[in-house]
Order: C-alpha cells, then structure tokens, then sequence
C-alpha cells in the first residue's frame, strides 16, 4: 500500500521551505517538546558511548526495573518481566498492532499515526468519535460499544481499542468516569487496551481554586488486558534518541503478547541502542534534577498554551481549555459563514492550507486526526515558540513570566495579527513578511 509522509512531518518540512524563503513563519504544527537536553541526560549518555554490543531483546534489565519503579509510583505495580524497551514508542506501538491482529477501535480525533499504523499491518481502523467537551484521547464508550458491536456483526475483527492519556491532538485529560466506562466496555467486547500515557508527566499546574487534574489509567480499572505505552521524547524533549516503553499485563493477555512482540522486535530492531537505554534507566529512576526539569516544562508548556488558547478565542474560535502537553484544538465553526464569504474556505483542509501559504502558519487540519474534511477544527502545537537556540530555550524555561520574553511575545503577536487578518477581507490580509532578526527562527 501506499503510504505518504506523516503530517506532522510534512508541515514541518513546509515551514522549514517557507524559512528558506525568507518567509516569517508560525511554527504551530510539529509535535516536539522544544526544550533543551538537560545536562545530567547527556552525561548519561556520553558514559555509555562504551555500550557496543547486542542486548536483550525486551531491553537492558536496569531500564526495564526502573520503568517498573516508575509505574510503581503511578500506583501501577509493575513485574519489571512484563516490560519491554524498544527504539520509539511508534515502532512498540506497530508491532503491537501486528501481533494483536485484527481492526482497531481508535478515538476521532486521535493522533496521527495510529490509524495509519493499522492500514499499515492490513487492517482497517474503526474510529469511534470522543465526548468532547474536554474529554479527548478516548472514544466514547457507549459509541464504542455500538460501533464493534455493528462491526463485528458484518464480520470484521476487531480485538483492540486505542486510548490517549493525557491527549493529542486536544490536549485535554479524559475524566476518571470517562476511563473506568472504557475499561468496562473493553471487558464486555473482550478487547484489548493499548493506552498511550506518554503526556502524562505534563499535566499543568493548577492555579488557585481551580480543580485537580489527574490522569487515570485503564489499568486502573481493567488491568488483566491493558497495556500502557510510554517514552521520554515529550516530558524530557529526547525523540530524537528513540526509545520507548511498554508495559505488558501480568496476564494471559500480557505473556500471549509479550511472546509474539519480542519476535517481532528480534527481526525488526534486534535491541534498543545500549548508550540510550543506559540513559533511559537513569531517567525513569527521576532523580530530583530531572523531577525539577520536567516540573519547570510542565509549567512553561501550560503557560504558553493557554495564551495561545487565549488569542484563538479572542479572534472567534471555541477551544476546550488545554490541560496537558502542549496542543489545543480551536474549531472555527463559528466562524464558518464569514471565512466562506471572505476567503471561500469551506473545509479543514482549505482552511490551514491558507493559514500557511497566505501567512506562513503551519497547523494540521482537523481531517488528519480522523474527522471529516468539513470540520474547521485545528491541531495547534505551541511547543517550538520557546526559542531558536538553547540559551532562550533555557531561558524560557527558568523565567517567571515566559510571556514577557520578547521571542515569545513577538509570535504571540504574530498569531493575533494573523487571526485578525483572517476575519478582514483578503486585500488587507497580512503579507508573511520576513522575520525580524532578533527574533529569527532556524530551519530545524
């Protein structure tokens, strides 16, 4: 089959050719941390540059422990036997699917790869549509219920359900309720979980009065046929040292599963990289420097997303109040009769594509993450607003008021500009305009 460049890539490369062109951009649609490497990670490294030979196919026995510890302190008591590392929590997720067989029942909207991952192992994935609301990342569970019910009734097999805690594409945390009727569902159809928590240390703080998020895992309410994905490319900005985790249920389901995986990774990646996996260990250990890093990016990420949720509001868009990560979901339906008539924008799709050859914005379009071409929702990621180099990347991270620093500000107000320009009739649309020096982002 015929399979394109993910699109969270494609817009990367997108704007990468825009900045060739001297073109000033918003870089709004690639899923990076955007953070700097904290130096304790690369002295871990660097000790391990000796680590030369093959390892263990399920991973180094420290880094399969100290993820366990690390599910331990979630409240998950985890048999570090269970546990299996591999290069990216993408290809886990991959051979995962291949073993399981069959269809997958996948949230609308849901992360990119994980409906183009099931046509890639023959399957078709059966996307069930969310509660919304602030409930993203898991299908609806009566819908589910409806939906494998009437599939497996036309003779379709489908033997999993995919959940996102915390969420991508919306950013928000599907409520305790929302998880525990997941998990019962899961039961009565007899399905397997694949639970993605690889946001779940970047939950934002909380101000004053306001109400406690937390993220519940369907482990905690069906445990024998969940099994939980995580990695250290968000909450510690390494994805591009690929390495990833998957926590298996001590269960017939989980040892059935961990056989057939550990086949699969033997003839796909042999062993994760040993230098990494030496690091990795050191990290889910999370030594208090690194709790302190991870405390200080949750903050910055929570900050700069509900500005830039402010400023999508303030221009017309709805936006369900981000609570994690760093990404929201503006939807400008309300909004639709007025871009028609201005612009002739109809759909998702015309409506980015204009975002980002009129103004040099690059945002994914609602379509990609499993809703139709005529939703006018967006995926917005604020994370590579921090900074160009890593001294303003640093910066941003220790300073008390991260809006106030002038790269950040400079592409806040660029984003205003551009959504006011979207309501004005095209002859005053803002030209892109090359970026002021000071605040020049590289191509990445």
């Amino acid at each position: 089959m015929t399979v394109t460049v993910s699109a969270t890539l494609a817009v990367n490369e997108a704007l990468a050719e825009k900045r060739r062109q001297g073109v000033r951009v918003l870089p709004l649609g690639f899923g990076e941390a955007g953070l700097p490497v904290h130096p304790v990670m690369r002295d871990r490294l660097t000790a391990g540059n000796g680590a030369n030979a093959y390892g263990p196919v399920a991973g180094v026995a420290v880094l399969r422990e100290a993820a366990a510890g690390y599910w331990e302190r979630r409240g998950l008591p985890t048999d570090p036997g269970m546990v299996i590392a591999g290069p990216g929590s993408k290809p886990l997720l991959y051979s995962l699917l291949l073993e399981l067989g069959g269809d997958t029942a996948i949230a609308a909207p849901s992360w990119v790869s994980y409906a183009a991952q099931s046509r890639l192992v023959g399957a078709r994935p059966l996307l069930v549509p969310t509660a919304g609301g602030g409930e993203g990342g898991v299908p609806q569970p009566d819908l589910l219920h409806a939906a494998v019910t009437a599939a497996r009734e036309e003779g379709r097999t489908v033997n999993a359900v995919i959940a996102t805690l915390p969420d991508n594409p919306t950013g928000t945390v599907a409520s305790r309720d929302t998880v525990r009727r997941l998990a019962e569902v899961a039961r009565e159809l007899d399905l397997v979980i694949i639970s993605d928590e690889i946001y779940r240390d970047l939950v934002h703080p909380v101000g004053p009065g306001a109400e406690p998020v937390r993220v519940h895992s369907p482990a905690e309410f069906a445990p024998e046929r969940t099994v939980i994905s995580t990695g250290l490319s968000k909450n510690l900005a390494l994805g591009g040292w690929r390495i990833g985790v998957l926590r298996l249920p001590d269960s017939a389901i989980g040892h059935r599963l961990r056989g057939g995986l550990l086949g699969v990774a033997s003839e796909i990646w042999s062993s994760p990289a040993a230098p990494v996996q030496e690091a990795a260990a050191h990290a889910f250990t999370e030594p208090a420097e690194l709790v302190d890093h991870i405390d200080r990016s949750r903050r910055l990420h929570g900050i700069v997303a509900r500005a830039v949720t402010d400023v999508f509001t303030g221009a017309g868009a709805t936006v369900a109040p981000p609570r994690a990560a760093f990404y929201l979901y503006p939807d400008f339906d309300p909004m639709r009769e007025r871009l028609a008539r201005l612009h002739g924008v109809t759909t998702g799709p015309a409506l980015t594509g204009l975002l980002l050859e009129r103004f040099g914005m690059g945002v994914l379009p609602a379509v990609e993450f499993g809703e139709g071409p005529r939703a006018l929702r967006m995926r917005v990621a604020t994370s590579l607003l921090y900074g160009d180099t890593e001294e303003r990347r640093y910066t941003a991270l220790a300073a008390t008021d991260p809006l106030a620093l002038p790269w950040i500000r400079a592409h806040l107000d660029r984003l205003a500009e551009v959504l006011d320009a979207l309501s004005a009739a095209p002859a005053s649309a803002v030209v892109p305009q090359p970026l002021p020096r000071a605040v020049a982002e590289p191509v990445h």
